[in-house]
């Protein structure tokens, strides 16, 4: 064993996403399986394939790269740079896009190449994060985009609650559904995808509420991690596909307020303490450089976070019934940030669970 270690149920993870592909081609929507969360691994997006996935999608280029031996179609979310058109190109099939001038970027590159990538247009109806807001820049961008070579515009999408944290809606989303068939009466044209965002919009969905005209969903925390709107358990899904494991290296009863005058951490904040007495208190092998600490959730009972540093997780344990010594490992359940923070720490271990 070497901790700390983050490990990864592939079964979870398959049968949440099996569940939840069922439940949406049901009402006749496709799911892009958004690989960001623990980077791409091709190992744990075997999980997404068996589940049923339509596409595989994620933010980084280099995310996408490591999928290349899986024959569905890989989606860029990430708004592309103009400087990566040609490998974006290379690698994608379908991109998200808000850009006249990164379109036509990757027009450029898609002939030099000989080869075609779709776009989704993506627009802004609230959360103000990536999108086009103002109908007549929709207009223009979509008119301008239609006739451009090497690419097809295929469709148009949103993203809600990563920014701004604006609820999927009906309402926000027959916004979405009004625009596209402004955009086919401007093109003459079926413009056959509607992408109606990510995991929050699956509540929508166990609602009745989500528009009939929505016909994709790009979803990652509800496939691995189970969770939805307001990182919310799925009912019928699965949580623990992803559990933290850390070592404890240090085990003092000690006070519970440090000694001296009181300045600024290491993380330039003032932190502030409750006299509580002499508590057992418990240091393990994980800091803020890995995760920060209000992203995990002990598992055993009577264990609470005190904080942490770079490198060390302070614990108090006193009211812990386990029997602890050093070299006992906890156990955690992150939150989605903090496993996005695990899985790109090249300090955790990653063990794949079969």
């Amino acid at each position: 064993m070497a901790y700390p270690e983050i490990r990864i149920d592939l079964n979870k993870i398959e049968t949440n996403t099996r569940t939840t592909v069922e439940r949406c081609h049901q009402q006749g929507i496709q799911v892009a399986g958004v690989t960001k969360l623990f980077g791409g691994n091709p190992e744990i997006a075997t999980a997404y394939v068996a589940g049923g996935v339509d596409l595989l999608a994620d933010s980084r280029i280099d995310n996408l790269k490591r999928l290349s031996g899986f024959s569905l179609p890989k989606m860029l979310l990430r708004i592309p740079m103009i400087s990566e058109a040609a490998t974006v190109v290379q690698t994608a099939d379908m991109v998200l896009i808000s850009e006249p001038e990164t379109a036509k970027a990757l027009s450029n590159q898609a002939k030099a190449l000989d080869k075609s990538i779709q776009l989704i247009l993506m627009v802004d109806v609230g959360d103000l994060r990536e999108g086009l807001y103002a109908m007549k820049e929709i207009q223009e961008a979509a008119s301008m985009m239609d006739g451009l070579p090497g690419v097809q515009l295929t469709g148009i999408g949103t993203n809600l609650t990563c920014y701004g944290g604006v609820r999927p809606s009906r309402k926000n989303l027959t916004q979405l559904v009004n625009i596209k068939t402004e955009l086919e009466k401007l093109l003459k044209r079926h413009l056959p995808v509607l992408s109606g965002g990510n995991g929050g919009t699956l509540s929508l969905l166990e609602t009745g509420e989500i528009p009939v005209e929505i016909n994709q969903l790009r979803l990652g925390s509800s496939l691995a991690m189970g969770i939805g709107l307001n990182d919310e358990p799925i009912p019928g899904l699965q949580q623990d596909a992803f559990l933290l494991l850390t070592e404890i290296v240090e085990l003092r009863r000690k006070p519970s307020i440090p000694e001296g005058i009181i300045g600024l951490d290491a993380f330039g904040n003032r932190p502030v303490f409750e006299d509580r007495g002499n508590r057992m208190r418990a240091i393990c092998a994980l800091g803020r450089q890995d995760i920060h600490p209000d992203e995990i959730c002990p598992l055993q009972k009577g264990i609470q976070i005190l904080g942490a540093s770079s490198d060390h997780l302070i614990l108090d344990v006193e009211d812990c019934s386990d029997l602890l010594q050093i070299g006992s490992y906890l156990t955690f359940l992150p939150t989605y940030g903090g496993c996005l923070s695990l899985m790109t720490s090249p300090y955790v271990k990653k063990i794949i669970i079969t």
